[in-house]
């Protein structure tokens, strides 16, 4: 006779380390503030540069801080912001504060929308790349404080799901004394 009663605590424990590298994922969603250290939506910051220490990755956030009576942020095709053109664009934003969620892996191309500010440099493109891979030969830099997690870490958490997937795998299903 097998009784399934030996299979639920390794079934819990599986489902427990599942349940973690899930929060340790979640958890290694970095929020970047453009133009950090100072912060600033501006036509001060040179944003290439800024961007080029970054390795932005899906599930993670950018913020634009600015003055919404001297700024706007608008998202732009790549054609728009090569441009420097707002028309046509994807979305507008006009808070001061805006953050916005970099869900999937792909280019996304932001600009100030007054004339004259992206001909300034007030433009930025943000390249979102999957987890654990590297940036390209442009985003080549010193990380900052900012920077999500290194890819150990992230291969770490996957590394705890694929443990659980092999205990599930390797469950001994054992029999009862009684």
């Amino acid at each position: 006779m097998v009784t399934t009663r030996a299979l639920v605590p390794v079934a819990a424990m599986a489902a427990a380390a599942l349940v973690v590298a899930a929060v340790m994922e979640a958890a290694a969603a970095a929020t970047y503030t453009v133009g950090a250290p100072d912060g600033l939506w501006d036509m001060q910051t040179d944003y290439a540069q800024w961007v080029k220490t970054k390795t932005f990755h899906p599930g993670d956030k950018i913020t634009f801080t600015y003055s919404p009576e001297l700024h706007d942020v608008v998202e732009v095709t790549e054609a728009g912001y090569g441009a420097c053109s707002s028309a046509n664009n994807i979305s507008a934003f006009r808070t001061g504060n805006d953050v916005v969620a970099l869900a999937a892996v792909g280019t996304r191309y932001f600009l100030c929308g007054l004339t004259g500010h992206c001909d300034s440099g007030m433009k930025i493109r943000v390249d979102v790349v999957a987890a654990g891979s590297s940036p390209g030969p442009d985003a080549a830099g010193p990380a900052s404080s900012a920077a999500p997690p290194s890819a150990s870490w992230a291969a770490g958490s996957a590394g705890i799901a694929a443990a659980a997937a092999l205990l599930l795998q390797r469950a001994v299903v054992v029999r009862p004394f009684w």
